[in-house]
């Protein structure tokens, strides 16, 4: 059973930064994209961030956190982080890691896997 553990939240001041992990268990091919969506109260779930796992290691990024936000992956703690940089008032969300056996997308329902969430606040 694949089932993401994020940890890592927190309040942070506008402009501080914050790293979100999670744990991804699970057998490999199960596992073939790791991203992270986000959701702000009252908004739609957004998508963040995708990291192919396989071995290409192609990694996509939305335009509202490129340059400021990193993935990276430890593949022998099967756990990958997100490195949140030059935060803002309008990164505050519940992030959920997710994971998929197909391939990388963008929208909610092209992955199969979801942790609980993680809150992020960031304060101005």
């Amino acid at each position: 059973q694949v089932q993401p553990v994020e940890s890592g939240g927190g309040s942070v001041q506008a402009g501080g930064s914050l790293r979100l992990s999670c744990l991804i268990p699970g057998y490999t091919r199960d596992r073939n994209c790791a991203g992270w969506f986000r959701q702000a109260p009252g908004k739609e779930r957004e998508w963040v961030v995708a990291m192919d796992l396989t071995s290409g290691g192609f990694i996509y990024y939305a335009d509202t956190v490129k340059g400021r936000f990193s993935i990276s992956q430890d593949s022998t703690k099967n756990m990958t982080y997100l490195q949140m940089n030059s935060l803002q008032p309008e990164d505050t969300a519940i992030y959920y890691c997710t994971a998929d056996y197909r391939g990388c997308g963008r929208a909610p329902d092209e992955y199969a896997y979801w942790g609980q969430g993680t809150q992020v606040t960031v304060s101005s």
